[in-house]
């Protein structure tokens, strides 16, 4: 009787990296990129560990330090100075951000020799300046115990207006990024590679942002068609999901003018996200503007939670799947994005699609294929009649059939796995004479 082969052992086995961000929780862009890469990592033997000035993650994998965190009060103070229009750099600012991060880099010492790590993921810490201190801190920490670093960019100080007065330009150059020899730069698309290299003159490897289409969702479940009783909609009634934050540059009005369009459909919009840092003036406009479109619209993030369930006053809560698995139609109007996350979903759950022609999704997304009504400026009568014809058509299960290969085929987890290789190997070298 042949014995049965056992897997192959990974070189990478047994090696440990610490993700290094201001914040790992919740549902942001970063934290579920983290949580895809680590699930990555732990299928080739690697084990992963946090530190963070907020983290959701196992607490014996997890090192807090509190001053990491974009919202401890002396970083936000340091970034109030740092980015206030002012001709000069006072001299206790200076000191403050070097006090903070000294203490930073202590932590991060501490926490990088007690976990025994490898190689440092640093996600966001030395690409956008919200804690200018962890990201001096950082770099200080690689130099000190010649740690091979994957730093992961999402997005640029330059990429955001309101980090690009600042005072602290001496600071900017030397962090965010920096040119370490010892660090290997990722970037999520095109266009940010191409900047990034412009601007610094140091390469970088693109990297997109991916879902796990190998196992796909499982089919929907009976609890999940309560939220359709709970928005109040008729059978046949249109539900068309915004899957974003309630934030402008999501061009949340695009939907509202489509639903206006197809309320001879029951056509209700939903928008599953709050609003998050970015205060509710644009919810309060939204409101106002759908009010006089005569559009349904809900907010139905207080709905939503990581799991279904109901609540003592017999509230039902659903989770983000239950939202994507009840649409007829995603929409995706954004007017910039670093990448696409959402889109990504709506093909996870095999979502016809509307979607505005921004940027990235020009460059990095469209070039691959997929078949979805997409629009430049704004909403006519040709998008419209796009979007009632799809939503009609015979063959729709088999554009999103087509849609969800496509994105398999661009925007796995093996695919992210090949690329993380080499990246990899080079992070690692030396580990065995440290």
């Amino acid at each position: 009787m042949k014995k049965p082969q056992q897997a192959p052992v990974s070189e990478f086995q047994g090696m440990r990296v610490a993700f290094v961000s201001t914040r790992i929780a919740g549902k942001d862009g970063v934290s579920l990129e983290i949580e895809k890469w680590a699930t990555v990592f732990e299928r080739l033997g690697i084990e992963c560990y946090y530190i963070a000035g907020e983290c959701d993650r196992p607490a014996e994998r997890t090192a807090i330090i509190e001053q990491a965190h974009f919202s401890h009060p002396e970083i936000i103070e340091i970034t109030r100075q740092a980015f206030a229009d002012a001709g000069g750099r006072p001299v206790p600012l200076t000191e403050q951000i070097y006090a903070q991060a000294r203490s930073i880099r202590d932590g991060l010492n501490q926490a990088l020799k007690r976990f025994a790590i490898d190689a440092v993921i640093a996600e966001n810490a030395l690409t956008i300046p919200m804690n200018i201190p962890l990201g001096v801190a950082l770099v200080w920490s690689l130099e000190e115990l010649a740690l091979g670093c994957i730093a992961h960019h999402h997005d640029f100080y330059w990429e955001r207006e309101r980090y690009l007065d600042s005072v602290v330009d001496d600071l900017l150059h030397y962090a965010f990024p920096p040119a370490l020899s010892r660090i290997q730069h990722v970037v999520i698309n095109q266009m940010a590679a191409e900047e990034f290299s412009r601007r610094t003159g140091l390469y970088c490897r693109i990297v997109p942002n991916v879902m796990d289409f190998a196992h796909p969702p499982e089919s929907t479940p009976e609890g999940s068609r309560a939220l359709r009783s709970q928005l109040g909609m008729a059978e046949g009634d249109w539900l068309i999901l915004q899957p974003t934050r309630v934030v402008a540059r999501k061009g949340i009005e695009h939907s509202v003018e489509l639903v206006r369009r197809l309320q001879h459909h029951g056509a209700k919009l939903v928008i599953s996200h709050a609003s998050g840092d970015e205060g509710n003036a644009y919810a309060n406009f939204l409101g106002l503007f759908s009010g006089v479109m005569g559009v349904s619209m809900v907010f139905a993030d207080h709905w939503l939670r990581d799991e279904r369930g109901i609540g003592e006053d017999g509230t039902r809560y659903f989770t983000l799947g239950d939202f994507y698995q009840q649409a007829d139609l995603v929409a995706y109007p954004s007017e910039y994005e670093g990448f696409g996350n959402a889109f990504l979903e709506a093909v996870y759950y095999r979502k016809p699609i509307l979607c505005k022609r921004y940027a990235v999704f020009r460059t990095d997304i469209e070039p691959c294929g997929f078949r979805v009504v997409s629009f430049d400026d704004f909403i006519t009568r040709d998008t419209v009649r796009s979007v009632e014809e799809m939503l009609s058509a015979p063959d729709l299960p088999e554009i999103v059939e087509h849609n969800y290969r496509t994105a398999q085929r661009y925007f796995s987890y093996e695919v992210l796995e090949e690329e993380l290789r080499p990246m990899l190997r080079r992070a690692f070298i030396g580990v065995e004479t440290r």
